[in-house]
């Protein structure tokens, strides 16, 4: 399907749902939750307000503030106000725990271990595959996987979803992440800094800043200052999504059409990002993404916007997580990881 450009990209969605019965078949096929979500009546009536928290710097989040400026939200009965908690995952979370927001969207494995500890939130689907790198800098003699024992990794949290997947990685490649390197912590924008200190010889972050520094040249030379060692699509990663729409609790169990609503909305606008990237790139720039928007479109691409996961397969990799977590000593090493999936799942789609 070819992907519509400039003002297109307002009316994708409806498009998609409206589509002569010829071509319908195809487009079930590639987006099924379209589908689903175009089976019943349309909302009438006042929208129904939201609080959606999302963190506006992280472009993964994109599909959120797409939904809203391509109406998909308002064609669901919608009107959803975002909260942007920057770089504090932990308020975000807490504000879905204790009803201060509806709903958020997120990395997986920033929010996993939280609901370990009984956070009251549900997932009710994944968003998409990719947006996470770990970068080395082949100048402070890092470049590939083996020669990141005993250097630093520069992250921006010690309990973020950069540091507890490239810790699987490497555990599963050999390396002790507790061991052989270490993480240190700086704000996500001195990430570069501290290579340039020669405090660090290695970034793990997510973008759009990785994909930023990727782009970036040595003062006065062709060669890139980074290169990208692996991503949270590397290898069996690839067809795992890293990002999750999680519903506050009580929203689900007293209010589940909204919560169903909002979780096809997001979704759709999930579709719009895969189908018309640069639309996407423009309406995220518009909320002060960084990058130009012809970086944010390619950014956009390199991840797996077609992949949203719901119902077993969801779980699947939900309990799939949280048993590489116990790896790098994130879980209990006691839970019942398939138990977990079950009780964080919420299926409000079916």
């Amino acid at each position: 399907m070819t992907a519509l450009g400039g003002a297109g990209g307002h009316v994708l969605a409806a498009n998609l749902l409206r589509a002569p019965a010829a071509i319908r078949p195809a487009i079930d096929a590639q987006f099924p939750l379209c589908r689903t979500a175009a089976d019943g009546t349309t909302p009438t009536g006042p929208l129904r307000p939201l609080k959606l928290a999302w963190t506006a710097s992280g472009i993964c989040t994109a599909a959120a503030p797409v939904a809203k400026e391509t109406g998909i939200f308002a064609r669901h009965g919608l009107d959803v106000d975002f909260v942007n908690f920057g770089a504090s995952t932990e308020m975000l979370l807490e504000a879905l725990a204790t009803g201060k927001a509806d709903a958020g969207l997120g990395m997986a494995l920033r929010w996993l271990k939280p609901l370990e500890q009984g956070f009251d939130v549900k997932i009710t689907a994944g968003l998409h595959g990719g947006c996470m790198r770990l970068l080395g800098a082949p100048q402070a003699g890092v470049s590939d996987l083996q020669s990141l024992r005993g250097k630093t990794i520069a992250i921006a949290d010690q309990a973020g979803p950069a540091k507890n997947f490239f810790s699987i990685y490497l555990a599963e490649r050999g390396i002790d992440p507790f061991k052989e390197v270490e993480w240190r912590q700086y704000p996500g924008e001195a990430l570069t800094l501290a290579v340039d200190k020669g405090e660090a010889q290695a970034i793990a972050h997510w973008d759009p800043l990785t994909w930023l520094f990727l782009k970036e040249r040595q003062a006065g030379g062709e060669s890139a200052r980074f290169v990208e060692i692996a991503s949270n699509l590397s290898e069996k990663y690839a067809t795992r999504s890293c990002c999750i729409i999680g519903v506050n609790g009580s929203l689900i169990r007293n209010d589940k059409p909204v919560a169903t609503a909002l979780t096809r909305a997001i979704l759709e606008g999930g579709h719009v990002v895969h189908q018309d990237p640069r639309r996407a790139a423009e309406i995220f720039s518009a909320y002060g993404g960084k990058g130009s928007v012809d970086e944010l479109a390619e950014m956009l691409r390199s991840h797996t916007h077609n992949h949203a996961p719901v119902g077993p397969a969801l779980k699947q990799e939900i309990a799939l997580y949280a048993e590489e977590l116990k790896v790098v000593q994130v879980f209990r090493p006691t839970t019942n990881t398939q138990r977990f999936a079950e009780k964080v799942y919420a299926d409000v789609l079916s």
